[in-house]
């Protein structure tokens, strides 16, 4: 959804069109699958997006992303759905020696460089999971992104609920539940997305593994508690994406309606092919726009993907030379709360996965589906005080984590080359030591919250101070 079009208004035979041409795209990559034509890799390369809010002198959201992007005018600073928010991306790495670090260093780099460019619009940039401060007035479509293809995703996904609102329903701590007549409370809920590159015959394993792994990690980097001043979820973000684009399209074999943001319908059990099946028979095109690209590129295939948001989200891209390449983006995790903290969480979130993957036996076959996704949710809901099915034993999530799951994510990233001083930093002195204090962004606002009262506008200008100190999260104090 990142890419340009120049239409918001699509006709019955621009659909059917649009339809047409996904079928034959999927017959092409059905053959790439069969002629095994993707990119094959020693190592994986990894890639990092990273989600981020303006705020002005107030800490309130300030709708100048576009005056933003125009002064800072940098490739890896990119536009988001709404105009107080932006992205952040970091260059492909290898997954070797110092990958961590290096993408620690572009990123600190690129931050320093918004920090600057922010204040030149009297704005500072901020990482958060869902903003303290937000209220329904801000989020409204005169704050949308002025790019055509955000109104037209707010055209067409209102058009699909045959003019019904949005109703959004949370149960957390507090009762939240709100209708609203757009998307703009996907705006809301910003995020870090991990890209895993991985070869045909590995990805299977990996994009399984991704699932499972997604269950720690969603709960280590839980920083979204508040919603228009409820306290409901660890990681409010997942339902609250859920119910801001929810629009039925199909039912799984138990029953379910399956939303356009999902944490899926199953593993995959023979192909990475099953998923896109998935998106042509399951979910009808939400923009029908028609590229005049040759069927080889993929472009109708790739850019209905886009519109279907599950956690963790297959991509097809290519390189240079044009040859087609698989990875794997995990989606789960929250922004925040300092760069440190989001390294050390794509690194305890790929050293576990390629545990996972590699190991003799695939853990899908000894966790049901049903398991996981229930186990997500959960550790969503509760973070790091959730308790889960592992493998048929029930038990505290956090101890799971320090006990067994930190230890696999080191193995994960010793074996694939890593340093072990860049392993000792993000994952024992950061990840260990912030599930040992107990402390992610999520608990460490409800503890601001506790302590000085409902004053949200002080929780967001002390979660700031401490962000900008660039200390993790598991040291600040309130």
């Amino acid at each position: 959804m990142g890419e340009s079009i120049g239409q918001v208004e699509f006709s019955a035979e621009d659909e059917k069109e649009f339809q047409r041409r996904l079928r034959e795209e999927t017959k092409v990559l059905k053959n790439w699958f069969e002629e095994r034509r993707f990119e094959f890799r020693d190592k994986p390369m990894l890639g990092l997006e990273v989600e981020a809010w303006l705020v002005d002198e107030n800490y309130i959201p300030n709708p100048v992303n576009k005056e933003f992007l125009a002064v800072c005018d940098n490739p890896d600073v990119v536009e988001e759905l709404s105009k107080f928010n932006f992205e952040l991306n970091t260059d492909p790495k290898v997954l070797q020696k110092y990958c961590f670090k290096e993408i620690h260093q572009q990123l600190a780099k690129t931050w320093d460089q918004c920090l600057g460019f922010a204040s030149k619009v009297a704005s500072k940039p901020m990482l958060i999971g869902i903003h303290p401060l937000l209220r329904d007035q801000i989020l409204q479509l005169e704050y949308m992104s002025e790019g055509e293809r955000y109104r037209a995703l707010n055209d067409q996904l209102m058009k699909m609920r045959e003019g019904q609102p949005v109703k959004v329903d949370i149960q957390g701590f507090d009762h939240f539940a709100m209708t609203f007549d757009h998307i703009m409370l996907e705006a809301a809920a910003t995020s870090v997305q991990v890209h895993i590159q991985a070869n045909q015959e590995d990805f299977r394993r990996v994009f399984n593994a991704s699932m499972i792994a997604a269950i720690p990690c969603v709960a280590i980097a839980a920083n979204s508690p508040f919603v228009y001043g409820h306290d409901l979820w660890d990681e409010s973000r997942i339902p609250l994406f859920e119910q801001a684009i929810q629009v039925k399209s199909f039912r799984d074999k138990r029953g379910t309606d399956i939303g356009r943001v999902t944490f899926g319908t199953g593993y995959i059990r023979h192909s990475l092919l099953e998923i896109f099946l998935e998106n042509l028979n399951g979910y009808p095109p939400l923009i029908p726009i028609l590229f005049e690209d040759s069927p080889e590129s993929l472009h109708h295939l790739r850019f209905h993907n886009g519109t279907l948001w599950r956690w963790n989200r297959p991509i097809i891209g290519f390189d240079q030379s044009g040859t087609p390449h698989l990875r794997v983006e995990q989606r789960a995790m929250a922004s925040g709360p300092s760069l440190e903290d989001i390294v050390a969480n794509m690194a305890f979130s790929v050293g576990l996965t390629q545990y996972l993957a590699t190991e003799e036996k695939a853990p899908e076959e000894s966790m049901t589906f049903t398991d996981c996704r229930n186990n997500f949710y959960e550790a969503a809901r509760l973070g790091l005080n959730a308790r889960v099915r592992w493998f048929g034993k029930e038990g505290a999530l956090d101890q799971l984590i320090l006990s067994d799951l930190i230890p696999k994510a080191k193995q994960g990233l010793r074996a694939a080359g890593v340093d072990a001083a860049e392993i000792e930093f993000y994952l024992e002195q950061n990840i260990h030591q912030r599930v040992l204090s107990g402390q992610n962004g999520a608990r460490w606002q409800r503890a601001f919250i506790d302590r000085q009262g409902r004053d949200f506008q002080a929780l967001t200008q002390t979660y700031l101070e401490r962000q900008m100190s660039g200390t993790p999260v598991h040291k600040w104090t309130i």
